[in-house]
C-alpha cells in the first residue's frame, strides 16, 4: 500500500510521520481520535486538515497495527 498525504521528512517533527509536509504528525491525529474526538471536532479545530488527510491517517495506522510494509510516495 502506498500513501501520498503522509510524508517522513528528517527536518520535519523529527522525521516522525506528518499529514501532507505540515508539522502534524500522525500520532497526533491518533492521539485526538484516542481522546474523544471525532472526525469532525478534528477537521473543525485544524481547518488546514482534510478528510482524505485522515483517511489516510487511518488506513497508515491499520498496515503499521498488521506489521505490514508501509511505502511513502517520494
Amino acid at each position: 500500500m502506498q500513501f501520498e498525504r503522509i510524508t517522513i521528512n528528517s527536518d520535519v517533527c523529527t522525521g516522525k510521520p506528518c499529514v501532507r509536509g505540515l508539522r502534524f504528525p500522525v500520532s497526533r491525529v491518533l492521539g485526538l481520535f484516542a481522546e474523544g474526538y471525532s472526525r469532525e471536532d478534528i477537521l473543525a479545530d485544524y481547518p488546514y486538515l482534510e478528510n482524505g488527510d485522515i483517511d489516510e491517517v487511518l488506513r497508515f495506522a491499520a498496515v503499521l497495527a498488521e506489521d505490514g510494509t508501509v511505502e511513502i510516495a517520494s
